[in-house]
């Protein structure tokens, strides 16, 4: 087995850090990252010096602001929130019910904005969230729109399951998938918790490759999908358009 780099060292380190870890002490750094605590040690105080993680004034180090400067220039990132923000905003205004912008990443979407009310169904997402593709409406709509052998790749591989509505069969999921392309409507119903449906609908870009979906998340009892199908494509079109895509 080769020796992890130095490279690989730091990235550890970063790796560290999660939603469910976003505050770590240098013990736990050098646990979580696999690495000595003398090495952890040296990393750390890089990473801190440089302004990829802070200290507070109790030892424990977070992600720092100069990451969160490095992000803003990811064209999928904030980039993206800023110029779909508008139209998401359109989209919540009209239904005050959770509207979601993502994008794909390996198997898993990440959410990079999410616009919720307080009377809204409850959700298990975050900005920066990750979920597998086929269990949610942005990932439906991503999975159908993206690279053919990909999506057999995803298809043919392990589905997870997180309620019994779950699709974990691959020939359902091309139908499904299938469908997402021909409505142009991606509809993931009780897939990730059991009172919520939602709708989503690809987001192309200047190329015309489907760099992102949105979504709109309802209670599974009240949804009418041939209510939010429209709306949920205007909004997706729009940001569309604002990103160069010419119809």
């Amino acid at each position: 087995m080769t020796a992890p780099t130095a490279p690989d060292r730091l990235l550890s380190v970063l790796a560290a850090f999660d939603h469910e870890h976003p505050a770590l002490c240098l013990t736990d750094i050098s646990r979580r990252a696999g690495l000595s605590l003398t090495t952890a040690h040296r990393l750390v105080g890089a990473l801190t010096e440089w302004g990829a993680l802070e200290r507070d004034e109790s030892g424990v180090y977070h992600v720092g602001l100069r990451l969160w400067e490095l992000a803003a220039l990811a064209p999928r990132g904030l980039a993206l929130r800023q110029i779909a923000l508008p139209y998401l905003e359109d989209l919540y205004e009209a239904t005050h019910e959770n509207v979601q912008l993502a994008v794909r990443d390996g198997r898993d979407v990440v959410y990079i904005e999410w616009l919720s009310g307080r009377s809204a169904v409850g959700v298990h997402i975050r900005i920066g969230a990750r979920w597998p593709l086929h269990a949610t409406g942005v990932g439906l709509a991503l999975l159908a729109h993206g690279d053919p052998v990909f999506r057999k790749e995803y298809c043919e591989g392990e589905l997870a399951s997180f309620t019994p509505y779950t699709i974990t069969e691959p020939e359902r999921l091309r139908r499904v998938l299938a469908e997402v392309r021909r409505s142009g409507v991606a509809v993931s119903d009780r897939q990730v918790t059991e009172d919520a449906l939602s709708v989503a609908a690809p987001v192309r870009g200047a190329d015309g490759t489907v760099t992102a979906a949105v979504s709109i998340v309802v209670p599974h009892a009240d949804a009418q999908v041939p209510v939010l199908g429209p709306a949920v494509r205007m909004a997706a079109r729009g940001i569309s358009r604002a990103l160069g895509w010419q119809p």
